[in-house]
């Protein structure tokens, strides 16, 4: 009994010890400052106690914090065209959020608040009573909504599609690469650390960013396929306790579950949702309610689960993970909240492997040319095996 019990310490003190070099590790290979714990930002959406008392139907508009994607879907199907345009004119940011509802009509809502919130801000930036940082920042951010809206035309074509848009916070945004309401097959691009509403389609690092791995993916399937860069939920910043823990993985994974369902409630097939570093934690976390086709991680820290099975899904798992990648430095082990549990690569968890030699570093899996993007248009496009 003595000795098992020493046994258990020494256990104990190893993996601690191991929990301990991983987050020192990670703060040695990414070479960044030590990152700053983040707010999530969760909940409804600013305007939604305005759409909740809108009694212009003479009837109850679905809570976006209850309704089930479905029970929206089954709503929108009952208005007419011009009832739906209507309330998306009058609440565009929750109509723009709300999971479930028309596609197009996401798309001319977010087009809507990305105007509304643009003309909020100049308004801000031209402010005597604001002080000079708040109406900086105030113009900075009207400058970006005033770019994404140059290219935007509320779904028509040639414009950018945003299927959400929340300006709470560094911003949340999903935008949608190809004909959704049409395509035969669906990917979702789920991102790591440090993206947000003004880096999710930076130029520096292109395939790093969402926008980047879904343009990429989009091209690499013959534009057969629709992909969402979806940033739905609070990222970290650079290192520290975000980056080694599972908050905000816990805090996103309710958002990207819904946000799938929402998907197949407007009448898109089941999506392949690709799932990078921090990313991965994330979509290991709503794997058990998301309706996926397929779950694919790159350079994945973790899954928050032992094998495949643990997962909780029916989706197809595959895992991808270059030979240069510094993740692999990153000990997978999970203790006392620390770190991410086993290396979904590790064969021994159970995932179908994805060739990625041709990939370099850490966000290098969607560049063109590379093994690992052509398999994942395979999967995408639900022909590999």
């Amino acid at each position: 009994m003595w000795l098992r019990a020493e046994g258990w310490k020494r256990r104990g003190r190893r993996t601690l010890a191991v929990a301990v070099l991983m987050a020192s590790v990670v703060a040695g290979t990414t070479g960044s400052a030590a990152g700053t714990e983040q707010r999530v930002i969760s909940g409804a959406v600013p305007g939604t106690g305005a759409w909740l008392a809108d009694r212009a139907l003479g009837r109850p508009l679905p809570d976006p914090a209850t309704a089930a994607p479905a029970r929206v879907a089954s709503f929108f199907a009952g208005l007419s065209h011009g009832q739906q345009r209507a309330l998306a004119h009058r609440h565009p940011l929750v109509v723009g959020n709300l999971d479930g509802a028309p596609i197009g009509l996401r798309y001319e809502a977010n087009a809507l608040a990305l105007a509304e919130e643009r003309n909020r801000q100049l308004a801000r930036a031209q402010d005597p009573a604001a002080g000079p940082r708040d109406r900086t920042a105030a113009r900075v951010r009207a400058e970006r909504y005033a770019r994404l809206l140059d290219r935007t035309t509320g779904g028509a074509t040639g414009g950018r599609q945003f299927l959400a848009f929340d300006p709470r916070g560094r911003g949340q945004v999903a935008e949608v690469h190809g004909d959704l309401g049409r395509a035969e097959h669906v990917a979702v691009i789920v991102p790591g650390s440090d993206i947000d509403l003004t880096t999710f389609d930076r130029p520096r690092d292109p395939y790093g960013t969402p926008t980047g791995m879904a343009r990429a993916l989009y091209a690499a399937t013959g534009h057969r396929t629709a992909v969402v860069a979806w940033v739905g939920y609070t990222t970290p910043v650079g290192l520290g306790p975000d980056a080694v823990t599972g908050r905000l993985a816990e805090a996103g994974a309710p958002r990207l579950a819904r946000f799938a369902r929402g998907l197949v409630a407007s009448g898109a097939p089941r999506p392949a949702v690709f799932c990078h570093s921090y990313g991965s934690v994330v979509c290991g976390l709503a794997a058990h309610r998301m309706p996926a086709s397929d779950l694919v991680v790159a350079g994945s820290p973790g899954l928050r689960a032992d094998t495949v099975e643990k997962l909780g899904s029916a989706a197809r798992v595959w895992a991808a993970k270059a030979p240069g990648d510094w993740i692999d430095n990153v000990p997978h082990v999970e203790f006392l909240g620390l770190g991410h549990g086993v290396d979904p690569a590790d064969p021994a968890f159970g995932a179908r492997s994805v060739p990625a030699d041709r990939a370099e570093g850490h966000t290098g899996y969607f560049a063109p040319g590379t093994d690992s993007l052509r398999a994942f248009a395979r999967i995408a496009l639900g022909v590999a095996a």
